[in-house]
């Protein structure tokens, strides 16, 4: 998932994204662990998606405190 697809997403969808994120990459180190995924590269594709989200999120965040501040 590409940043600008990231961003075009709503707040719920954002953390619906993000659990499903972190179930995703507990599945795959469960895998990793239990030698039934060959392909590791996607566990960092998988943390690059989640720092993607929670960056996303925080932006939102902080845009949303200074919007507050600056009404004040």
């Amino acid at each position: 998932m590409d940043i600008s697809e990231v961003r075009a997403l709503s707040d719920k969808d954002l953390a619906a994204a993000l659990v499903d994120a972190k179930q995703e990459l507990w599945k795959i180190r469960f895998d990793l662990a239990t030698r039934q995924e060959k392909n590791f590269s996607r566990l960092p594709a998988t943390r690059r998606r989640i720092a993607r989200i929670l960056t996303v999120m925080t932006e939102r965040q902080r845009a949303a405190v200074t919007a507050e501040g600056g009404a004040e």
